[in-house]
């Protein structure tokens, strides 16, 4: 792993992010294993909401050696210019377009879940979500199965931060309707948080 000289920033902003990021959903199928995983297009939706809000982007590309390994660095990027990179090298099963394109994809998946700290999750495994849910519960105010929780938090800090009272008031307008889902997100805002909302909210 390279980073820039200073990481103090970039340090900041992803802590902040993987506070409110959720896991990666297990919406594929490996029909080798017969075992379901998380793909890239999961891992970005866990992660891109959390990453954005907070000054944050991801950039991935590829390098290849003579002995056909391929890698894929992962370059997280901060807004200040700090940054942490990281390459992953896999060796396709053979040099055809979709083995190669298969790689790289995997590579990326893996490259970026490592990166900012996703893990996956399987939302009918009782045992396993019932050990998310305590730990959800102790660090964010509410059940793990409650994933809009965190993309309506994540989407709330987004706005007040942006100062887009309008978007806010639309939105606070939309979720209100679901009273537990509201509650929810209002227990995680913190105290600041909380008065910084109203006073968007009550602001002519």
């Amino acid at each position: 792993m390279q980073t820039s000289e200073s990481i103090g920033q970039i340090a900041a902003s992803l802590a902040a992010a993987q506070a409110v990021m959720g896991g990666a959903l297990k919406d594929s199928a490996n029909p080798f294993f017969k075992s379901k995983y998380a793909d890239l297009e999961s891992v970005w939706g866990a992660a891109r909401a959390a990453l954005t809000s907070n000054g944050l982007a991801i950039v991935q590309g590829t390098d290849g050696l003579p002995d056909n390994q391929i890698g894929v660095t992962t370059r997280l990027i901060h807004t200040s210019g700090e940054w942490i990179s990281s390459t992953i090298w896999m060796t396709p099963k053979d040099m055809t377009p979709q083995s190669v394109g298969s790689t790289i994809t995997y590579a990326r998946r893996y490259g970026l879940a490592a990166m900012v700290g996703i893990y996956q999750t399987d939302d009918d495994a009782e045992a396993a979500q019932g050990r998310l849910s305590a730990v959800s519960e102790k660090m964010y105010g509410y059940p793990a199965n409650e994933a809009s929780a965190l993309t309506a938090l994540t989407r709330i800090r987004a706005d007040m931060k942006s100062g887009d009272s309008v978007r806010l008031r639309e939105y606070h307008a939309e979720i209100k309707a679901n009273e537990q889902l509201f509650t929810s997100v209002w227990k995680s805002l913190s105290t600041d948080e909380k008065t910084k909302f109203k006073e968007i909210l009550n602001a002519k």
